[in-house]
């Protein structure tokens, strides 16, 4: 009984130790990740360049992780870990790819999401390993062996057909300039603030005027549009000439005022705004195995 109890106890500990000696995953601070001091600063910005750049246009996410050992775990399962943590690719496409190299293994393996496998099949990354990359790894040229892999990588991306990335929320709109942005209360509040400033200063007239041409440069430089920035310096202008009538009008509601600005909204903007795509997040794409892997 005792024997039993000790066998079981010393396969714990084992299942323990075993669970604590696997690697952790880095985090995802860029679309290279170099946890061993390989590739210049030089170089990670090149490659950085290049998969912002096909990422913009494509829409497909790109992201290479170097890393010293794998501590005795298959690359394959750890590679999976890391893609499955990085989510790189988009959202229900899971056309990401992710290019993991350990090192002092001398082990490498390409990780493609679901909406590749077509493209950058079995076979054709085991090509991409085989002949874009490891004879670079071979003569000891990492940097360049990292970016022919790459470059192969985005090339035959570029020939399947995937859905068009979305644009920059700044170009979103369709006519000279997006009318509701301009009745924002976030951009309103301040506007009404400062012209209320101009006019205890300078006057209700000249007040006006300043406050309107303020605004009006200030609404340029944040829609690139004259039309836009005519139409909101003439709305702080009318605003300062006749501020005193509004306020007089809504005597008494400076309680439900100071309600609505310290309400949920300022939070769930902050929110809105943290939770959206950088550089360095990936887009929720899925993996479920597909790739090659190699070594040199």
């Amino acid at each position: 009984m005792n024997a039993a109890r000790v066998s079981i106890l010393a396969l714990l500990v084992f299942w323990a130790a075993s669970a604590l000696a696997v690697v952790a995953v880095p985090p995802l601070v860029g679309r290279v990740v170099d946890r061993t001091g390989t590739l210049s600063s030089g170089d990670i910005a090149s490659l950085n360049q290049t998969i912002r750049t096909f990422e913009a246009r494509k829409g497909s996410q790109i992201a290479v992780l170097i890393v010293p050992t794998t501590d005795g775990e298959a690359i394959e399962p750890f590679s999976l870990r890391v893609a499955e943590a990085w989510k790189i690719g988009r959202n229900k496409i899971d056309d990401g790819a992710l290019l993991v190299i350990v090192k002092n293994d001398r082990r490498l393996r390409i990780e493609v999401g679901y909406g590749l496998e077509g493209a950058l099949t079995d076979a054709t990354t085991k090509r991409i390993i085989d002949e874009e990359i490891t004879p670079k790894f071979k003569s000891g040229d990492f940097a360049g062996g990292v970016s022919a892999g790459v470059n192969k990588m985005i090339r035959i991306i570029d020939g399947e057909k995937l859905p068009e990335p979305e644009p920059p929320h700044w170009h979103q709109q369709t006519g000279l300039f997006d009318v509701d942005a301009l009745f924002n209360p976030f951009l309103l509040i301040p506007v009404f603030l400062f012209g209320g400033l101009m006019r205890t200063m300078l006057g209700r007239l000249v007040g006006a005027a300043v406050g309107g041409g303020v605004v009006t440069l200030i609404a340029w430089f944040l829609f690139g549009s004259i039309v836009a920035a005519i139409f909101a310096g003439l709305i702080a202008a009318l605003f300062v000439l006749f501020s005193d009538a509004i306020t007089s009008s809504t005597s008494g509601g400076s309680g439900s005022w100071s309600g609505g600005s310290s309400g949920g909204s300022w939070s769930s903007g902050g929110s809105s705004s943290s939770s959206g795509s950088s550089d360095s997040g990936g887009g929720g794409g899925s993996f479920g195995g597909g790739g090659a892997s190699g070594s040199w």
